[in-house]
């Protein structure tokens, strides 16, 4: 018997968007078992913190019922997440020529310090090609409606942390 290929799906997730949910959703097709590795970055400020995104991504892996996809906190190098998990790819998406660069740089590196790692890039639907967490908290820091981008639960989330009522 084949043993099982799993994949490690690395990033902030601050939030989880629909954009993120389908390259997910595409990662399940290609892979045995998916494990989303929530990322600690010291360069970054999350909104939310670690637990909370963990929670947020856990909830929506559960309404959708992949019971393939786990998630885990990465404090350190996505290629040890990997690793520990015995991960034969790293999934990153690609929505636009500007990802590119830096994804292109990332894999290299990632190459030189596990070079039996792949990566396997994911474009989101058309639709998700200008969503990012970034541009998400924004819309919802001023009351926007973010139904269309996010999972149920973490609009829910975005508002309360923001004190929107809805």
């Amino acid at each position: 018997m084949a043993s099982e290929r799993v994949a490690m799906y690395p990033g902030t997730f601050d939030p989880i968007t629909n954009g993120h949910m389908d390259v997910l959703h595409r990662a399940t097709d290609l892979f045995d078992r998916i494990v989303v590795g929530i990322a600690i970055n010291p360069s970054k400020t999350p909104l939310f913190s670690l637990e909370e995104r963990v929670a947020m991504i856990e909830d929506a892996i559960h309404e959708k019922g992949w019971d393939r996809v786990s998630v885990d906190t990465l404090d350190g190098l996505a290629v040890e997440g990997a690793r520990k998990h015995n991960a034969v790819a790293l999934i990153r998406g690609l929505r636009a020529v500007s990802d590119f660069e830096y994804e292109f740089q990332m894999c290299l590196m990632n190459r030189h310090l596990d070079p039996d790692l792949h990566t396997v890039y994911l474009m989101p639907k058309e639709e998700y090609t200008y969503l990012n967490s970034t541009i998400v908290r924004n819309v919802a820091r001023h009351g926007g409606d973010v139904s269309r981008f996010v999972p149920n639960g973490v609009k829910r989330r975005l508002y309360d942390k923001f004190n929107i009522q809805t």
